[in-house]
């Protein structure tokens, strides 16, 4: 752990030296990204120099305890070297918690992906609606979205859509939405008023990074075809689709929603990443088989989570026995009440013993 942290320090210090560079500066696009890598590591080294003097001075007392004769001074370094070690402890065990949740993915940008599951039309048309709740509760926040992929009907609905949000704590709020969606309404199409019960999936993937997911490109089908569906003129004369294959895993990202191929070869490599990280996840998940009372962040999608009844505009989050009597609102992008509900939740279980959301 503590090499970990002697490395983001390296970097952050040389990101400091870096943002003083007059070509640096000059150069906007470089020194932003610069400046916003210099701001994620800031935490973590700060906290590491601080401990780090911490057993310096540490070590100058026990020195001053091997040379010191004189009884009143070796008492007061007594009490100063206890001091320093009860400071030391705290620092490092801040340190543990603060490299512990960077592991954890929370200050990530995500891909979300919302497919229409049992319910036929009427569960594409949820999909719809969950997508249009997550992208107005990142406006809300302020967050940038962009979609990746999507294959719509031909009532309106979406049997699938693929975006990306990018913003701060974007994986620290949304990482609980993965799971079964479950919608009670009655649907335009039905005539004698009956409740129809439908769902859709949702799935919250922190984005990778290169050096996470090594990615031979040997071990890459890359298919291109003509785009299907809305899209304009292109549609259906150039084939600018992409669909990658990964070959050791079978897992498939494609994307036809760009006129570039190139763009659309781009963007399907970014869901590929956040697919193959979210296996490699799972996998040492599987690895802990840490029993889990509620199934919050674990990226279980097989489960139903949540329920929006419209009959009695509400909304039921089954994890944690959350109701909220206003379906409308969280359907227009207020998601917050139920958000912090489910972070409150998760602090209660992990001060139980029972650490979720990894």
């Amino acid at each position: 752990m503590l090499e970990k942290a002697e490395k983001i320090y390296t970097r952050f210090i040389e990101l400091e030296k870096l943002l003083a560079d007059p070509d640096v500066v000059t150069d906007r696009i470089r020194y932003q990204s610069l400046a916003k890598e210099h701001s994620s590591l800031s935490k973590i080294a700060l906290k590491y120099k601080k401990y780090k003097d911490l057993k310096q001075e540490i070590t100058e007392v026990k020195h001053m305890l091997e040379v010191e004769k004189n009884p009143e001074l070796v008492e007061l370094a007594r009490e100063e070297e206890q001091n320093l070690k009860e400071k030391s402890s705290l620092i490092f065990e801040q340190l543990r918690e603060g490299l512990l949740e960077e592991e954890s993915d929370l200050d990530r940008n995500i891909i979300v992906e919302v497919r229409a599951g049992t319910g036929g039309d009427e569960a594409a048309l949820f999909a719809v609606d969950l997508c249009r709740m997550y992208q107005r509760y990142a406006q809300n926040q302020g967050w940038h979205t962009e979609i990746i992929e999507s294959k719509p009907t031909g009532t309106g609905g979406m049997k699938e859509i693929i975006f990306s949000v990018e913003g701060k704590d974007v994986y620290r709020k949304l990482r609980f939405e993965s799971g079964t969606h479950r919608v009670q309404r009655v649907p335009a199409t039905e005539t004698q008023g009956r409740i129809h019960t439908s769902a859709a999936t949702v799935a919250i993937l922190p984005e990778a990074k290169e050096v996470e997911v090594q990615i031979n490109p040997q071990e890459l089908k890359i298919d291109t075809y003509r785009s299907s569906g809305a899209g304009g003129q292109h549609v259906n004369v150039t084939d600018s689709a992409v669909r990658i294959t990964h070959l050791p895993t079978g897992i498939v990202a494609s994307c036809q929603d760009e006129r570039s191929q190139m763009k659309n070869k781009v963007k399907a490599m970014r869901i590929l990443r956040a697919r193959l990280l979210d296996r490699l996840k799972s996998e040492q998940r599987q690895k802990i088989a840490e029993e889990r009372r509620l199934q919050v962040g674990t990226g279980d999608r097989s489960g139903k989570i949540r329920t929006y009844n419209f009959p009695d505009r509400r909304i039921t989050d089954h994890r944690i026995g959350f109701t909220l009597h206003k379906l409308e609102a969280v359907l227009e992008g207020n998601l917050e009440p139920i958000i912090v509900a489910l972070q409150a939740a998760e602090k209660e279980d992990i001060l139980k013993g029972k650490k979720r959301g990894k």
